[in-house]
């Protein structure tokens, strides 16, 4: 399977995701930076902080979880502002926002793993556009990545240290989980994910230079081996061009698999936020 190299000498580059227009973003988690890639072109925007995760909203307006700043923030290209749009629970600071996504109804979910390598702290938190923030799921080894299934009835978690996605129903009306339970083993360090629309989830799992696929009941179907060990993310290019995008952090680099695909598709958020 050719993997083309997109951009490289990228500074760890992580959640890759395409704004309404088509065009492709990362983030550079120790570069401070939102990258956009268009037709080759590479355009750097300054954000501060250690941003990680990116989605998009209807606008074109860049959501992604800020680490250091214990933040979710939003930049918006055209004004060249960033915005912090959540940066407590409870009262508390949020511990390392990781990576967020939207659901069918606008709200926003996230994962703060914090530092749950070794002590299951992390957790699952939403937020809904009237900016409160609740807790969906605690006591995990460090949630990840995440994507909604089954046309947003569904949402699965990566818990990156157990090796495992976790699956529960999401009821977009009321931001809520239900029932997640522990789903599949991935047998490996499992960081991003991206639905296929052949309903295979495509991992990006880190260490071991491959994407991994699991099937609608949990098991693994197939890997796919990576010019680099550690892939941080992937996002399907909704154009079918570039087929499957992986951000690699062992060489720095926007990788496309352009046989992979098409995908499900992700929701973008819509204009309720402010």
């Amino acid at each position: 399977m050719a993997v083309d190299v997109l951009a490289q000498d990228l500074r760890f580059p992580e959640g890759p995701a395409f704004d309404p227009q088509g065009d492709l973003w990362c983030v550079e988690l120790k570069g401070a930076v939102l990258t956009r890639w268009s037709k080759g072109e590479v355009i750097r925007y300054d954000v501060g902080g250690a941003p990680n995760g990116l989605a998009f909203d209807r606008t074109g307006r860049a959501w992604f979880c800020d680490a250091q700043r214990n933040a979710v923030m939003r930049l918006d290209p055209r004004r060249g502002s960033v915005d912090t749009i959540a940066r407590d629970l409870d009262g508390a600071p949020l511990n390392k926002p990781n990576d967020l996504a939207f659901d069918p109804a606008g709200n926003l979910v996230f994962t703060c793993p914090g530092d749950s390598r070794t002590d299951p702290s992390g957790m699952v938190c939403g937020l809904t556009p009237d900016g409160s923030v609740t807790k969906l799921l605690d006591g995990l080894y460090f949630p990840n990545g995440l994507a909604f299934t089954h046309g947003g009835a569904e949402l699965v978690v990566a818990e990156t240290y157990r090796q495992r996605l976790w699956k529960g129903r999401w009821d977009a009306q009321r931001a809520r989980w239900i029932a997640p339970q522990p789903w599949a083993d991935v047998g490996g360090n499992v960081d991003g994910v991206a639905l296929g629309a052949d309903t295979l989830l495509y991992l990006a799992v880190y260490g071991t230079g491959t994407i991994t696929t699991v099937d609608r009941d949990g098991h693994v179907a197939g890997r796919h081996p990576l010019s680099g060990a550690n892939p941080t993310n992937c996002a399907f290019d909704p154009s079918q061009v570039l087929g499957l995008v992986v951000t690699e952090a062992e060489h720095g680099r926007l990788l496309s698999l352009s046989s992979l695909g098409p995908g499900a598709g992700v929701f973008l958020g819509d204009a309720t936020w402010p």
